[in-house]
């Protein structure tokens, strides 16, 4: 193709497109990235919830402890309430397990439908944008022809003067 004054301008209008498209790529990856990342951060906090029933149980038979060693002996008996506390807390975390979960399962299956989403959008997006430029490439091709036409004309016309 020759040179003529639109070749810059259809160059960057290519560039644009081109970029335009990688970008609808990146930003899918990064959409789904978020959503694995997201997962990972709730299946982190399993663990916390572990950590911080043991925590709780740990002050809480602390207190009894402390409580027992500063009454007189055989005064109150905290067994039962050491045995409440546990009972909660293991109760507790088992509700915080189920429902974390559930969470990881709903974003398992959420993300599995975001990548087929995102794989059908993908060809959809690759698709348009190959015809744009299809379609761009015809054009430049044709204001080159016309930009021809004009130059020979011009030439024409200057001959003849």
């Amino acid at each position: 193709m020759t040179q003529n004054p639109f070749t810059a301008v259809f160059d960057a209008q290519r560039t644009a497109l081109e970029q335009s498209q990688s970008f609808t790529h990146d930003a899918l990856d990064a959409q789904q990235t978020s959503i694995s990342v997201f997962a990972d951060a709730i299946e982190t906090s399993s663990s916390m919830v572990e950590s911080n029933a043991e925590l709780t149980k740990g002050a809480v038979h602390a207190y009894f402890d402390a409580l027992e060693a500063s009454m007189p002996e055989e005064a109150a008996d905290f067994d039962e309430l050491r045995e409440l506390v546990d009972e909660s807390v293991d109760s507790a975390t088992e509700a915080q397990a189920q429902s974390i979960d559930a969470m990881l399962e709903a974003l398992e299956e959420s993300e599995v439908a975001y990548e087929e989403f995102a794989q059908s959008y993908t060809e959809v997006v690759d698709t348009s944008f190959d015809a744009a430029l299809e379609a761009h490439e015809q054009i430049e091709e044709n204001m080159s022809a016309v930009a021809e036409n004009v130059e020979a004309a011009t030439d024409e016309f200057d001959a003849s003067a």
